[in-house]
């Protein structure tokens, strides 16, 4: 029996502010704990929270990006539920009428693009967090965090699979970091998602009874949570037995997932306007200040890099993110239609290896825009070969200077004098009588053998074009 997976993925993006979201204390990471829980933060009697404008601008900024409907008058709620680390025994978030509504996220996927739905975004406060390993018997209680603002971002279940699912969580990464509204370190909790998975047979068009795993906090962890639920709620299924509604958490460990508590439906959670908070009123001359200030997007980037010449595949992986993005769109500033295709090979192939291996992305690359300009122009007359350039590059990237310098300095000059090549020829020919007789008899191999002696004899300088050109014609005759 066939069956398809269906996944929504909720996913909460820590707003880039400085303080939190109602109330002016830091929301710096790596503090001693409880020393960024101000009064508001931790529930003392008698205190207001005030809205953080700086976190309204970045929803506003998040709505515009994904074409969403972005609310005039959005409403507080207090979501309420008991658990050691949330000081006042709610969590003000937003249900009813969220700041940011509907919207779209096209994804990369091996046979195309697929445009998956959002269903909501919507601003609320984290809660604080409690620590289990440090305290033998005991868990200690940190609100560092409680205040921090959240952006919660919910899809449509729209997802099929586990590969869907982390090519929206990279694209929506990607985006949330593109536009600046949140840095994305995962390892540091900015960037966390839970994901909703069902399964049913193919071709039904009813969802089957979904069950939320927790805060995956890595694309490799989310891939196998959704594989091995999916895998799960099969085999009970196959079985004749129900899916129960619940809150799994995953352990990477064991690679499964395990039963964490019943999952809540939105009656549980005695959803209420908050009191102490007016409702959010955002007027046509905000959202269009917020527009204006807005980066140019992913998707109008992939188009000129489109119109530029690079191939789909080239495209995505610049738009991959911003600073990849801005770091080509300087490189190709300037060059013609045929250097634009040799820069793009270089930045997706040797310069993003050498990031790779380094662990940094393109806006951290020790080879300039300018400096890659510089070698294709060497390349392109003749100066270098593609060997000397991938030598010129690796000197580059260790700090030695421009192309021209390290060309200088390492006397890396190609040889393109056709008189200076004919006399290498002739001299490689004459001393390969046997390797020059196999060739001629038919051995096509002999002539790459020919082809070393002359480069070795140049000292890897004489251009392989003429090399290879020059001997085939001596050889002819």
């Amino acid at each position: 029996m066939a069956w398809e997976t269906v996944v929504g993925i909720e996913t909460h993006a820590q707003l880039l502010t400085k303080s939190k979201i109602f109330s002016g204390a830091s929301t710096a990471f790596g503090a001693a704990p409880n020393t960024q829980a101000s009064a508001v933060d931790i529930a003392l009697p008698g205190v207001l929270p005030v809205l953080n404008a700086r976190a309204v601008e970045l929803a506003i900024r998040f709505g515009i990006a994904v074409g969403a409907n972005i609310a005039r008058r959005s409403v507080f709620a207090r979501k309420n539920y008991f658990y050691p680390d949330l000081p006042k025994g709610y969590q003000i978030s937003q249900y009813e009428i969220p700041v940011v509504q509907g919207g779209t996220l096209k994804i990369i996927l091996p046979e195309g693009e697929k445009t998956i739905h959002l269903t909501r975004a919507h601003l609320e406060e984290d809660a604080g967090k409690s620590l289990h390993e440090d305290f033998r018997g005991m868990t200690g209680i940190d609100l560092n965090r409680a205040g921090t603002p959240l952006l919660e971002i919910v899809s449509e279940p729209d997802l099929r699979g586990a590969k869907e699912a982390v090519a929206y969580a990279h694209a929506m990464h990607a985006l949330v970091r593109w536009i600046g509204i949140c840095d994305g370190n995962m390892q540091e909790g900015s960037f966390r998602c839970d994901a909703n998975v069902s399964v049913r047979k193919a071709g039904d068009d009813k969802l089957g009874t979904r069950c939320e795993i927790k805060n995956l906090n890595s694309f490799r962890f989310m891939e196998h949570a959704i594989e091995f639920e999916a895998r799960r709620q099969i085999e009970i299924l196959e079985d004749g037995g129900k899916i129960v509604q619940e809150t799994r958490l995953y352990d990477p460990d064991k690679n499964e997932t395990r039963s964490m508590r019943s999952k809540e439906d939105a009656q549980d959670y005695r959803y209420f306007p908050d009191p102490d908070l007016l409702p959010l009123v955002i007027t046509e001359e905000m959202i269009e200040q917020v527009r204006r200030a807005m980066p140019e997007l992913p998707q109008a980037r992939y188009g000129k890099f489109i119109a530029f010449g690079l191939l789909r595949d080239q495209a995505n992986q610049l738009v991959a993110s911003r600073e990849a993005s801005e770091f080509a769109l300087s490189t190709f500033t300037g060059a013609s239609k045929s250097q634009i295709e040799s820069l793009s090979n270089w930045i997706t192939g040797p310069l993003s290896a050498k990031l790779n291996e380094e662990d940094l992305d393109l806006g951290k690359s020790r080879v300039a825009p300018e400096q890659l300009r510089s070698l294709i122009a060497r390349i392109d007359d003749g100066t270098l070969s593609g060997k000397m350039a991938k030598e010129v590059f690796d000197a580059m990237w260790a700090g030695e200077g421009s192309a021209d310098e390290i060309i200088g300095k390492r006397g890396l000059k190609q040889i393109s004098d056709s008189g200076v090549i004919e006399k290498i020829v002739d001299e490689v020919l004459a001393a390969n009588e046997k390797q020059v007789a196999d060739y001629r008899s038919g051995k096509e191999k002999a002539f790459n053998s020919l082809v070393g002696q002359v480069m070795k004899r140049s000292q890897g300088k004489a251009n392989p074009a003429q090399v290879n050109e020059i001997l085939r014609r001596k050889l002819k005759s």
